[in-house]
């Protein structure tokens, strides 16, 4: 019997969408109502729910925001005023499109990428390169020649004595032992 006592109970309350809506002006904050208010509301309004109270209230709530009966801003639920312009969401706002007169005939857009060649193009024979004799590219890199450029001495040629790059750094321990 209590199983019978309580859909008896369950069919007297009204629809979802109906305690939503009442629940939404009854609360009537000025940034809208949030699922937990809506959902406290109901419970203190009608006392004990069916037991998938939280589903059916997501459900309906997700229906009637679908379907334009109510706007879901910032997490909150507000009934839909139609004069009030849409809120703009996140980014740049698109471009106001220009209104074209009626006769205006539009042609077809570009395709997009290279156009691909015609059979014009295919017998065109190749470029001449102007004839400068010379590869294209960097030069090779010459050998240096053996005896110098000019009048360049053979000693002039010999490594000198001093190593290439930064001499090694002295070490305070040798000072002392070649001043004594």
């Amino acid at each position: 019997m209590a199983s019978g006592d309580f859909i008896n109970k369950s069919l007297s309350f009204p629809p979802y969408p109906e305690m939503i809506l009442e629940a939404v002006e009854a609360l009537n904050d000025g940034n809208g109502s949030n699922k937990t208010s809506i959902s406290k509301y109901i419970e203190s309004r009608y006392g004990v729910l069916p037991p998938g109270h939280k589903v059916l209230l997501n459900v309906h709530l997700a229906k009637m925001r679908d379907t334009g009966v109510l706007d879901f801003w910032k997490n909150n639920y507000t009934k839909c005023d139609p004069n009030a312009p849409p809120r703009r969401g996140r980014g740049r706002p698109p471009k106001p499109k220009e209104l074209l007169p009626p006769d205006t005939v539009l042609s077809p857009p570009r395709p997009r990428g290279r156009p691909p060649k015609g059979p014009s193009d295919m017998q065109r024979p190749p470029k001449a390169t102007a004839g400068s004799g010379r590869p294209r590219g960097r030069p090779r890199k010459m050998a240096r020649p053996a005896g110098g450029f000019g009048e360049a001495s053979a000693s002039s040629l010999k490594p000198s004595a001093r190593p290439r790059g930064r001499p090694p750094k002295v070490k305070p321990g040798l000072i002392e032992n070649n001043a004594q």
